[in-house]
């Protein structure tokens, strides 16, 4: 529960003065005194923003609860540290040069040292190859030493967002982007969750806000936040994940306002994150409403002509008739970081392994690979008319001769799938849905071609 009120704020008023002091009387090594300080500057953020929060009993409050989740893992970092494990260590991967990005990397890097996670950022120019993307992804999925692997996002449109995202080690993903870990999700399994769905569910249960039985909208229906957030919102509460149990509708931006409103003006809790300034109004929500934002967008003021961030909700309109509302910037946004770092600590300890088997899933090459040699593989290119795309259909079965595929208006390269795998695995493994209906000896596999 977040701590709230002037006895917060001294009691970590208190604890700042009482390590600065014990750093200068003790004497304490560099690395004792960097930690010292880390913890003051934190604890004194936590302090500042909750005496803010003070100020305004209807604002949910995500840079103080963020802070106290940092403060959380570093508590616990140090007790793995101690217990004779080793650092944990995050891996950011930034590509190009956009500005939100480049501050979004930052203040992720900022945020791990706090919490006292080791972290490399690798930084590739805009034009930097597929490939080569892939081929560093697959370092670092087999260095040891790398516990939580994060790729910012956007990344430029000549690379494919979904192949990158699947090709992150799913125990290492700890922007829970990957398909498996979406899917364990889906089945109220633990897993690396996305961490802003996290972050939500975390600012409700530390507001105590009652999820039992309520109606909820959800606003957007992105499949990293919009869907994640309905399906932890639906889920059962004594599963794995701790899901709400609320009943939930989905909307997005081409709900039609009047159809919007008359979901909106029923719900309980309402969550957005279309991206669309000011889509939700105060006459479109009922007296005691709890409102979770998660859309940040940059707007023009037309009276200042300065740009200035706003969400999706019109904060002044709403605030009057909401039980509790986040603020946009100050919400949501400082709890995506703060779930990163959650996550690499559960990454670090191995907490999700269970979920999958105690082994992180094998690629379709090392599948491929496990079926005995005297297996064959005929590789060719069909469309299915139930996707409307061309993909590569790879089926294996007893005692067929080894093919390759012919070149398609797709462009996939014609490989061989035994005995090297590699140059099929550049082609076209994206986004993989294994259809095991068969046997361990005849299998077919479906492989998106983008």
């Amino acid at each position: 529960m977040a701590i709230s009120g002037r006895k917060g704020f001294q009691l970590f008023a208190c604890l700042c003065r009482v390590s600065r002091y014990s750093c200068l009387e003790n004497n304490f090594s560099s690395t004792t005194a960097f930690r010292t300080r880390t913890k003051a500057i934190d604890e004194n953020a936590i302090a500042e923003s909750l005496t803010k929060a003070s100020r305004d009993t209807k604002l949910i409050d995500g840079q103080a609860v963020a802070a106290q989740i940092r403060k959380e893992v570093r508590e616990d970092v140090e007790r793995w540290v101690a217990a004779g494990n080793r650092q944990p260590h995050l891996s950011v991967i930034l590509v190009g040069k956009d500005p939100a990005s480049r501050t979004y990397v930052r203040n992720k890097i900022k945020a791990s040292k706090l919490t006292g996670i080791s972290s490399t950022l690798i930084q590739f120019p805009e034009d930097v190859s597929e490939k080569h993307l892939l081929d560093t992804i697959e370092d670092l999925n087999k260095d040891p030493k790398v516990d939580g692997i994060l790729v910012q996002l956007p990344i430029p449109p000549h690379i494919a967002e979904r192949k990158i995202m699947q090709a992150v080690d799913p125990v290492k993903d700890v922007d829970g982007f990957h398909v498996i870990n979406f899917g364990l999700v889906c089945l109220d399994m633990n897993a690396l969750m996305p961490a802003t769905p996290a972050g939500v569910m975390e600012l409700l249960r530390r507001y105590n806000v009652d999820t039992f039985g309520k109606n909820a909208v959800v606003c957007g229906r992105s499949k990293n936040v919009g869907m994640p957030i309905a399906i932890l919102m639906h889920a059962d509460g004594i599963g794995e994940t701790k899901a709400a149990d609320a009943t939930v509708t989905i909307c997005h931006r081409y709900t039609p306002r009047e159809q919007l409103e008359v979901f909106t003006k029923t719900a309980d809790i309402i969550i957005t994150a279309t991206g669309v300034p000011n889509l939700i109004t105060g006459d479109m929500v009922k007296e005691g409403v709890v409102v979770v934002d998660v859309g940040i967008n940059r707007i023009t003021d037309l009276h200042t002509g300065k740009t200035r961030l706003v969400g999706d909700v019109h904060f002044d309109s709403v605030h009057k008739k909401a039980r509790l509302i986040t603020p946009v910037p100050g919400g949501v946004g400082p709890m995506t970081i703060a779930m990163v770092l959650k996550n690499t600590m559960r990454a670090a300890k191995k907490e999700t392994l269970s979920a999958l088997g105690n082994t992180s899933p094998a690629s379709p090459a090392k599948m491929l690979s496990a079926v005995s040699s005297d297996i064959a593989a005929l590789v060719t290119n069909t469309a299915l008319p139930m996707c409307g795309k061309t993909t590569q259909f790879l089926r294996v079965s007893n005692g067929e001769s080894v093919g390759s595929g012919s070149g398609s208006a797709t462009s996939i390269p014609a490989a061989p799938i035994f005995p090297d795998c590699s140059a099929s695995y550049k082609a076209s493994w994206s986004t993989i849905l294994p259809l095991f209906s068969i046997t361990f000896y005849e299998q077919a596999l479906i492989f998106p071609s983008n």
